[in-house]
């Protein structure tokens, strides 16, 4: 009898497509995998389109060092019209005519609101307050206001505008995890006087990783498995690679502290041959395991 396939293990880039939530991107993904061990890097609304990071077998325990990663953006923003929840979702609470502005009124509001900023999330955020989602209590009728965070917004630019009453204007943004594109549409309108709020969002990179060639989340394909990135290449793009010799290797799989080598420093990329041996932090001249791999996985997929 032939041998049973193994299970499968690796990153796979998928493109959300609009209308699905996060949840149902993976339910599409362990289908077409044949497993239930997938988990995801962080979600898109289901309004929004783009790149999701799936973990498949034991590679969910890459997604750790994932959710931190800077992401791109492209995205519309609607100015002169502010909704409840800072996006086209939401129930419209003010308008003003936006008749008057044009792109060159759009460069110094955005200009303020790039670099190392204080913002404050969308109040129905998925953000938690005593124990409770804020989305969840703005639902049940309450008043949620959030303290502002720190982000930082390397690139907020115009990439196209559309004059007229409720103006549009195309934008792509450069930012670190945990910043809210909508909030900077809804920011960007409240500093031009007309209100404003995100009617289209695509993420287009986390990280190193890109959308271009990720296949469609509602239409993966049998051969799903040809897809995945193999756990130590996807490791490699985020993190320095320790490369291993066989003692070094096996201490480290063994959960074992072992020697580290000139030049590794930080966190690494545990590396013996094609296979990841885990995630290890350099502490002196030791490698300390962060997170292990189970001996047979994380090889070439």
């Amino acid at each position: 009898m032939p041998a049973a396939p193994a299970d499968p293990d690796g990153i796979l880039l998928v493109d959300k497509p609009q209308g699905i939530t996060s949840h149902t991107a993976v339910s599409r993904a362990r289908r077409a995998l044949g497993t239930r061990k997938v988990g995801h890097a962080g979600t898109l609304d289901p309004m929004a389109t783009g790149l999701l990071i799936l973990g498949v077998g034991p590679s969910t325990r890459l997604l750790t060092h994932m959710v931190g990663l800077d992401k791109t953006y492209t995205a519309t923003v609607a100015l002169g019209a502010a909704t409840t929840t800072d996006d086209a979702e939401g129930e419209v609470t003010a308008t003003r005519d936006a008749s008057h502005l044009s792109e060159s009124d759009l460069v110094a509001p955005m200009a303020a609101l790039t670099g190392d900023i204080e913002q404050v999330p969308s109040s129905v955020s998925a953000i938690k307050v005593d124990g409770e989602r804020a989305y969840a209590r703005v639902r049940a009728g309450e008043q949620v206001e959030l303290k502002a965070r720190p982000v930082t917004v390397a690139r907020f630019e115009v990439v196209a505008f559309r004059p007229g009453a409720v103006a549009e204007a195309d934008v792509v943004v450069d930012c670190s995890s945990g910043t809210y594109i909508r909030a900077l549409a809804r920011d960007l309108g409240a500093a031009l006087g007309v209100g404003g709020h995100l009617s289209a969002l695509r993420r287009t990179r986390i990280g190193p990783f890109s959308v271009d060639g990720a296949p469609d989340a509602d239409a993966l394909p049998e051969a799903a498995r040809d897809l995945l990135l193999p756990p130590a290449e996807a490791a490699a793009r985020i993190l320095p690679v320790a490369t291993l010799d066989a003692e070094r290797a096996a201490d480290l799989a063994n959960g074992r502290r072992t020697a580290a080598l000139e030049g590794e420093s930080g966190i690494v990329a545990a590396v013996h041959g094609d296979r990841l041996v885990g995630i290890a932090r350099v502490a002196g001249r030791r490698l300390l395991p962060v997170t292990n791999f189970p001996t047979g996985t994380g090889g070439a997929a």
